[in-house]
């Protein structure tokens, strides 16, 4: 057994199956359970996992709630005590879980992480109000965006300011995982500034292909490989994995061939780190802008 909060335990064998941000989730659960104080809510990327959003690289060490100034409380093992202001719509309950709502969940959020953590947090807080099916609301994207960077500017002063309003704008909805935000973040740290996501391709016998995104100064297809269209069972629809590799192959070779682009594919150890990522595209021929 896993203690999680006192009286509050869970199968070391189930802990072992979970995600980071599942894991996190039960934390946050047992965390409440246990919560006696008035007017307190999860927030921060505890808040996060309860919207059930990415959290990138990033593991809590303790589950995060804020308070209103007035509130007596204090931290304990397991729990980081916020003591900010906490106006009525900014709240909502989740599964039971009083919880900071989604806009003022990431704008908490994307100040005080990492920027790799913040740009996969963003995306997938701007996908949530910005993509139906495979229809991107260029318009809904906007009004998040804008009402994202005034909440951020009434917060003028506050730790980690800046990059929230950097992140805000360089977030885009129309990427899928969190692997496909990281790529994209390292792709513009090496100097490229032109993108389109999700880019559609017409497949043989009808219906669409859809890649991840374009470069499009480099005319080249950059695709994330995550390990579970492959080895997760639950998303191969059925096939088997020789049918999975198969089926991608002539995916890839027709997409090459109708668009006459290059296309590459890249890996989480790839995207760690942008010499990586440069090194994975100078064994394609892809130069970087500045070359």
């Amino acid at each position: 057994m896993r203690r999680l909060q006192r009286n509050r335990y869970v199968l070391q064998s189930l802990w072992d199956q979970l995600w980071p941000e599942s894991r996190h989730l039960l934390e946050v659960v047992a965390v409440h359970s246990e919560m006696r104080e008035g007017g307190g809510v999860q927030s921060y990327v505890s808040a996060g996992a309860a919207h059930g959003l990415p959290l990138y690289r990033c593991t809590p060490a303790r589950v995060h709630a804020t308070f209103p100034p007035t509130a007596r409380s204090t931290s304990r093992p397991g729990l980081f005590r916020h003591c900010e202001p906490l106006p009525e719509e900014d709240v909502e309950v989740r599964d039971g879980i009083p919880c900071t709502t989604l806009a003022r969940t990431t704008s908490d959020v994307v100040r005080v992480v990492g920027r790799d953590t913040a740009v996969a947090f963003a995306d997938a807080a701007l996908r949530r109000v910005s993509v139906v099916g495979r229809r991107y609301d260029s318009a809904a994207a906007e009004q998040w965006r804008a009402g994202m960077l005034e909440r951020i500017a009434r917060a003028r002063g506050a730790r980690g300011i800046r990059q929230a309003e950097e992140v805000i704008r360089f977030a885009d909805g129309r990427a899928e995982l969190p692997g496909e935000s990281v790529t994209r973040l390292q792709l513009a740290r090496l100097g490229w500034t032109r993108f389109e996501l999700q880019v559609p391709i017409a497949a043989p016998g009808g219906g669409e292909y859809f890649v991840d995104l374009e470069i499009e100064d480099a005319r080249t297809f950059v695709e994330f490989d995550g390990q579970g269209k492959y080895l997760d069972e639950s998303m191969r629809s059925g096939r088997s994995l020789d049918q999975v590799v198969l089926d991608e192959k002539r995916r890839e070779d027709w997409i090459r061939g109708v668009t006459q682009k290059r296309l590459v594919r890249v890996e989480g150890p790839h995207i760690e780190t942008t010499e990586a990522l440069a090194a994975r595209l100078a064994g394609f021929g892809i130069l970087l802008p500045s070359e």
